[in-house]
């Protein structure tokens, strides 16, 4: 298989469920992944070691493992967590791996290159920033009792559960350094991919990399925005698939979009959701990409189909 070089952003579930459709439209991925998650497993290693947090990218990588035996095995010991509440408890195996493995490298990006080789990944995963990150908010009614009230809230984990609307998003450090890989993949792909996932924890924390937004707004590639099948999140209170739009360009406001992804159950207004996306120079693509027992989880397949009718649109424009 061949096809167009992509560049996937994102992090966690909704990255791996992007990952996996991709697969099957092209080998020429490069995942570009967040560092800011302080929960679980990743949190601990971090606050251990130092280390970026490595969950999200074991996750990437276990996406794109290759469909055989081989791949599947080492996906699954990969993703395999220890259960208990001994030492190991909670941990997953393959971030205990990557761990490891960045002790024994001096890049990072070394370590994650191994774990692809035994999973014979098809494509690569990279960190977006050179260090670990924070993400920090500005949320309006985190206690329902004082809607109006604004508070602070740091840490990824932290900003996905809260119960108030978010209106405001930083990173700490600011400006933080991007990992270059990342920057050059961004300017070589012929496609790049946000989202979906976690609106303010997974997909824009990329735009708040200066050094990404730069590659973002400057690079030959196309740009497609996948919205989520869920709206409404713990960290979306409030949003409609056009507040989406709304927040990505008050947060790239340099960036174009050249297609936007979108399921039929998150459409309202077909008219007003077009005229959105052509706010910001994309065109509104719609196709069912839901499972059909359980639709607020993406069926790879379907996934699959619609990018690449995106994927292909563009080729021919």
């Amino acid at each position: 298989m061949s096809g167009p070089v992509v560049a996937a952003l994102g992090g966690g579930h909704g990255l791996s469920a992007s990952l996996a459709a991709l697969r099957f439209v092209t080998d020429e991925i490069t995942a570009i992944v967040t560092v800011a998650d302080n929960g679980g497993s990743s949190g601990r290693l971090r606050g251990e070691f130092g280390v970026l947090p490595p969950g999200d990218l074991r996750m990437a990588l276990a996406a794109l493992c290759e469909e055989t035996e081989w791949g599947h095995t080492w996906r699954d010991v990969l993703q395999h967590r220890f259960q208990g509440t001994g030492p190991l408890g909670g941990h997953a195996l393959g971030n205990l791996l990557i761990v490891a493995l960045w002790e024994l490298h001096e890049d990072p990006v070394a370590g994650l290159e191994l774990v692809g080789r035994l999973l014979n990944a098809r494509g690569r995963v990279l960190p977006m920033a050179a260090v670990p990150l924070d993400i920090e908010a500005d949320v309006l009614g985190a206690d329902p009792e004082r809607p109006e009230e604004r508070s602070v809230v740091r840490g990824q984990a932290q900003v996905a559960r809260t119960k108030g609307r978010v209106d405001a998003l930083r990173l700490l450090p600011e400006s933080p350094p991007a990992y270059s890989e990342s920057v050059a993949a961004i300017r070589a792909a012929d496609w790049v991919v946000l989202g979906p996932g976690s609106w303010f924890t997974s997909v824009m924390p990329h735009l708040l990399v200066p050094d990404l937004a730069e590659a973002l707004t400057v690079t030959r590639a196309r740009r497609l925005l996948v919205l989520n099948l869920e709206m409404v999140t713990t960290e979306t209170a409030g949003f409609s698939a056009i507040h989406h739009l709304e927040s990505f360009a008050r947060y790239a406001p340099r960036v174009r979009l050249d297609a936007v992804l979108a399921d039929p159950c998150v459409v309202d207004d077909h008219e007003s959701l077009a005229d959105a996306c052509r706010a910001l120079g994309a065109t509104l693509h719609v196709h069912p990409v839901a499972m059909s027992a359980s639709p607020t989880l993406h069926d790879r397949l379907r996934l699959a189909a619609a990018l690449q009718d995106v994927l292909a649109s563009g080729r021919r424009s």
